[in-house]
């Protein structure tokens, strides 16, 4: 199993003021009252944290229109994904190649054996109906990332409910993660939640680390229509996943459930004009719903190490299966900061191709 590292890890460079394009974020930053709001669960922190997190899950049942029985709330998706794995333990899993690093990990850490399904470069990898063609019986845990983590593609509606329903009929769980989903264009359209009574082997991960920028806080909620796999979850990790401050930073943020649209605002002519730059440079660069880009470069196969000489860090996606040398991701961060990496990358393409 290759290595895939993580984005924003800022710390490895000590002292240094670096630009991080590696972690993928709001980029309008935490809400102001989310940020009062930890603060505020950092004095009542000489108390343990509510262990069923029930003021949080009924917030955010009042957003997401589901039951306080269908939600878990973890210390974000990872750990979610985690509890899910240890509940489950499957012993054949699916995944898309390339996607997210921790599902691997989770699933070989417990014994699991993986099979990839790889999606194709010059098929903008996208998810297909082909996936359909390939589900068999015996296969216990399919786990999809939507939007996918690094292309930035979704995954059309309709295949995502006849992968749903095909799921159930042969008892293999399905996981969706939709931690980018709420910066998306589509996350009304996409949206599985209507499913959950119909499919009780359906499960959807969601995350506020990434719409409220609060990563640093760790918080994350599962939607399930099954209550013996919720308990199972529940069951599967400690009692007080989610400490004070998160869960009254997630109660406030659940307050601005208009701060993703604001984010998906602030980040679609961004992310035009980064793919429109980057592709003058002659970087290949895959159409991205979501405030990051996939890109590939032939011809400077060194830019991570070349960009954080100039004290800008952005991912190498060399690591993840059904990808290689010359892919990177790129957040879309605010208009100043995306002009000093074109800037930077403009310096480095000039420095010669090879």
């Amino acid at each position: 199993m290759k290595q895939v590292t993580h984005g924003g890890d800022v710390y490895a460079w000590g002292e240094r003021e670096i630009l991080d394009f590696s972690a993928s974020l709001n980029p309008l930053g935490m809400p102001p009252e989310v940020a009062q709001a930890a603060v505020k669960g950092v004095a009542a922190s000489d108390r343990y944290p509510d262990p069923q997190c029930r003021a949080l899950r009924q917030a955010i049942a009042e957003v997401e229109g589901v039951s306080t029985e269908q939600i878990f709330c973890g210390n974000g998706a990872a750990e979610l994904l985690d509890r899910l794995v240890l509940a489950l333990r499957p012993r054949r899993a699916m995944l898309l190649a390339p996607t997210f690093g921790e599902y691997e990990r989770s699933l070989r850490a417990n014994g699991c054996k993986v099979i990839f399904h790889y999606l194709k470069p010059e098929r903008e990898f996208d998810a297909t109906e082909d996936l359909l063609r390939v589900l068999r019986p015996g296969l216990d845990l399919l786990i999809l990332c939507n939007p996918n983590n690094p292309t930035g593609r979704t995954i059309a509606t309709p295949l995502l409910e006849q992968l749903c329903r095909c799921c159930q009929a042969q008892n293999t769980m399905l996981a969706v993660d939709e931690s980018f989903l709420s910066l998306t264009d589509e996350a009304a359209q996409t949206d599985l939640r209507h499913l959950l009574a119909e499919c009780p082997r359906l499960v959807l991960l969601r995350s506020l680390t990434k719409s409220y920028a609060m990563p640093g806080l760790r918080l994350g909620y599962l939607l399930c229509g099954d209550p013996a796999l919720l308990e199972g979850v529940a069951l599967a990790g400690q009692p007080w996943g989610v400490s004070v401050p998160a869960q009254y930073a997630g109660i406030a943020a659940m307050h601005r459930p208009d701060w993703p649209r604001l984010g998906r605002e602030a980040v679609a002519p961004q992310r035009r004009r980064l793919t429109e730059e980057l592709r003058k440079m002659g970087f290949r660069v895959w159409d991205s719903r979501i405030n990051y880009l996939l890109f590939y470069s032939a011809f400077r196969t060194d830019l991570q190490e070349r960009l954080l000489k100039r004290d800008i860090l952005i991912r190498d996606c060399s690591g993840f299966p059904g990808l290689g040398t010359g892919y990177y991701r790129i957040a879309v961060r605010t208009e100043e900061e995306n002009a000093r990496l074109l800037r930077a990358l403009g310096e480095v393409c000039k420095e010669g191709r090879g």
